[in-house]
């Protein structure tokens, strides 16, 4: 009996509970629904908010010391070389056998100052001959006045007896035939007089031309012949003649030749300053000034070749020496009165150049604005930007895709 009532109660629905837990559950179904809703909330979010921007990276400008208002800003650098503008490799005008060479490298000569000696035994020889020729020349024309002086009072007393009729016209002209020939002859020994002194002319020189002199006042850099060596200025004797004695520059012509490209010729001008830098002292600025522009072009390179002057000397600067040229901004009036504005330098990936100029774009509140800025020149660093951004601002790097003005953006790290 007992064992029935157990099952009965066991079987028996209790109310009272059953309403209790109808309260847990409907808490429970609420806060799963409220759970997926922040779930869905988020992933839209995810989607149409942050996920709808062009993905960016940032950089910041930082100043740069190029354009501080203690000087002045770079426009653009380039490279070249040291070149002199003066600069011979010195030969002989003749070919011949070297006797002695009196130079050395790194020695200092003077305007015609000897460097060389040939061997002279065959100009010697034809200057002796010229000599003789002169002697002979002047015994003939010795000769031939003799004749002449003779001859003239034999025809002057034989046409004043033509004149009288006292000699027959045949004897008249026997003694007019002789006093023409004497002066012809005279006057041909006077033009074989003057041929010979020209040949004695050309034996000097050739005499001379066995010396080797400096044309300028330089500094020999190099020594191309040895004593016993032939040279000849078209090197006629084959591979075994020198064309040369020696290469002699002129120091105070160095000047410096860069290659600028040619979408950049427009920020270069004659007499516009400009900073040099040698590779070999990378730390030490020498003042320089812009020559000239050569008016042609390089298609193979696409850039145009400038020459620029140093403004400074010194003993340091070598011929073919590399170096840099730093092409500063013009310091008119105007710009003196003008405030002076400090340069940035950003990344060069972040500026879209276009000569001169060049676009960037500015992040504001999730958003990027589009800016015309002023290029200076490139360094390590990054861009030079003149103008157009201050310090401090932050730029946008596309990812991928272009940006526009007023686009909005997403920040990828790095």
């Amino acid at each position: 009996m007992n064992d029935k009532s157990a099952l009965l109660e066991q079987l028996r629905l209790h109310r009272g509970a059953a309403a209790a837990e109808e309260p847990r559950s409907a808490i429970k179904w609420v806060a799963g629904g409220a759970a997926a809703l922040a779930v869905l909330g988020l992933a839209a979010w995810l989607l149409f908010g942050r996920g709808s921007g062009v993905p960016v990276r940032i950089a910041v400008a930082q100043a740069s010391t190029a354009g501080s208002a203690t000087s002045a800003p770079s426009l653009l650098d380039a490279s070249g070389y040291v070149v002199a503008r003066r600069q011979a490799t010195v030969s002989s005008k003749i070919t011949g056998k070297v006797l002695e060479v009196l130079i050395e490298e790194g020695q200092r000569v003077t305007a015609s100052e000897v460097l060389a000696r040939l061997d002279d035994s065959n100009a010697r020889a034809r200057l002796q001959q010229a000599g003789a020729q002169i002697a002979q020349a002047e015994a003939n024309l010795q000769a031939t006045q003799t004749a002449l002086n003779d001859a003239r009072p034999i025809y002057h007393r034989e046409e004043e007896e033509r004149a009288r009729a006292l000699i027959s016209a045949q004897d008249f002209d026997g003694a007019k035939a002789t006093y023409n020939a004497a002066a012809a002859a005279y006057e041909v020994a006077q033009r074989a007089v003057e041929v010979a002194r020209a040949s004695l002319v050309v034996a000097q020189r050739d005499e001379d031309d066995t010396v080797v002199r400096a044309p300028f006042a330089g500094v020999v850099t190099v020594k191309a012949a040895q004593p016993g060596e032939m040279v000849s200025p078209i090197s006629a004797g084959g591979g075994f003649t020198r064309t040369g004695i020696g290469t002699v520059v002129d120091m105070d012509s160095l000047e410096v030749e860069v290659d600028v490209n040619e979408n950049f010729i427009t920020r270069v001008q004659p007499g516009q300053p400009v900073t040099i830098r040698l590779n070999a002292y990378p730390d030490w600025e020498i003042p320089g000034a812009v020559i000239a522009i050569i008016p042609t072009a390089d298609r193979s390179k696409a850039t145009v070749k400038v020459r620029v002057a140093f403004k400074r000397r010194d003993e340091r600067i070598l011929p073919e020496m590399g170096a840099r040229v730093s092409f500063l901004q013009n310091a008119g009036a105007d710009a003196a009165r003008a405030p002076a504005r400090r340069a940035v330098i950003i990344p060069a990936e972040a500026v879209e150049a276009n000569g001169a100029t060049g676009r960037v774009f500015v992040l504001h509140d999730g958003r990027v604005e589009e800016r015309t800025v002023k290029l200076g020149a490139q360094s390590a660093q990054g861009q030079i930007v003149l103008s157009g951004v201050d310090a401090g601002a932050q730029l946008a790097i596309a990812v991928s895709g272009k940006l526009n003005d007023g686009a909005r953006v997403r920040i990828e790290q790095p």
